[in-house]
């Protein structure tokens, strides 16, 4: 599990990224679980997720981030990058961010990606 904490805030909410192997639903929660053992974790207002698994089913939660799935599912199918979870965790700051909250999702996945070589 590579986890980069605290890569950027916008409007009082803070953003974090992680990912690693994944190659099923079952890895994909375990994985989840794995990242919500840390209680900065848990306590986030979402923890977002995306995966394509290696039969090229794609896999996504919002986690009450309504979109934010699909945002990470697609930058994965760009990418081609397949059998690794991609998680974005925000912790609420208090301020809505609108459709800004879709660019931060894509700034911390290209944070990801960017540092994963």
């Amino acid at each position: 599990m590579i986890v980069h904490d605290a890569i950027f805030t916008d409007r009082g909410s803070k953003y974090a990224v992680s990912g690693g192997a994944c190659a099923s639903a079952d890895e994909a929660k375990a994985f989840i679980k794995q990242l919500c053992r840390k209680k900065k974790f848990a306590k986030a207002t979402h923890n977002t997720w995306g995966l394509i698994l290696p039969d090229g089913t794609p896999l996504k939660n919002d986690d009450g981030e309504a979109g934010a799935g699909m945002v990470i599912l697609r930058m994965l199918e760009r990418e081609e990058l397949v059998g690794e979870i991609v998680v974005v965790t925000r912790w609420f700051g208090g301020v809505h961010l609108g459709g800004d909250r879709f660019r931060r999702v894509q700034d911390a996945v290209r944070y990801y990606l960017d540092a994963r070589g």
